[in-house]
């Protein structure tokens, strides 16, 4: 199994990091705030406390030659590219990093970050407007196993409310966006009925995003 890891547990790293356990990942937690880590490991058991830009703490952590490592630290953007710095030392692969600014951005792209991202709504909101486009259907993946996938609902679909349509994929997919008439919203009831001509976007396994795939296809052609 992959072993991923979080660095960095405010709101965003600590949504990551235990989505990721939920889907059964392995995950080695990082922060230096004895607090946060208190708080993650009810989810997660590789919980440290740690300087992430101690290259030395970092690698008897474990945290050497991984697929995947998110950098979520807050305003410390010095730290933010120090860990970055330290995380490429030590032969880290695709490491996606949080920016605060569009500065702090370039440098993380600039020292090898495969993926910048930027703070909670604003760049869910980006991810979305990316997905949008006249193709029937667009996935992103998120992880190794989660995908996000946007597409514009089917005849099988429309009058369904959101609650039976994750139901129909056992809740193992989940509405986190929703174009109707022109207007994106990212706070959709799940009592909320889909309309003819409404853009979804979910997120979920990829075995079930494939199984929505494969649905609309059909129902498409």
């Amino acid at each position: 199994m992959k072993t991923y890891a979080v660095i960095g547990l405010g709101k965003f790293g600590f949504h990551i990091a235990k989505g990721l356990a939920e889907q059964g990942m392995d995950i080695i937690a990082i922060d230096n705030d004895p607090h946060k880590i208190q708080v993650i490991s009810d989810y997660i058991q590789d919980a440290l406390i740690l300087d992430s830009t101690d290259t030395k703490a970092l690698q008897e952590a474990g945290v050497v030659g991984l697929d995947t490592v998110i950098i979520s630290i807050g305003e410390n953007i010095e730290a933010s590219i120090l860990t970055l710095m330290a995380l490429k030392e030590l032969d880290n692969k695709n490491i996606i990093a949080k920016a605060i600014t569009l500065t702090h951005g370039e440098i993380l792209a600039r020292l090898g970050a495969f993926k910048v991202i930027y703070p909670e709504r604003e760049s869910a909101k980006k991810l979305v407007e990316n997905l949008v486009g006249n193709v029937v259907i667009d996935q992103v993946d998120f992880s190794s196993t989660i995908k996000i996938a946007k597409f514009l609902v089917t005849k099988s679909l429309i009058g369904k409310p959101v609650s039976e349509v994750e139901a129909m994929f056992e809740n193992e997919i989940h509405l986190i966006a929703c174009k109707t008439r022109d207007n994106w919203t990212f706070d959709v009831e799940k009592a909320y009925k889909i309309r003819e001509n409404d853009m979804l976007s979910f997120i979920g396994k990829k075995s079930f995003i494939e199984k929505l795939r494969h649905l609309t296809k059909s129902e498409s052609e």
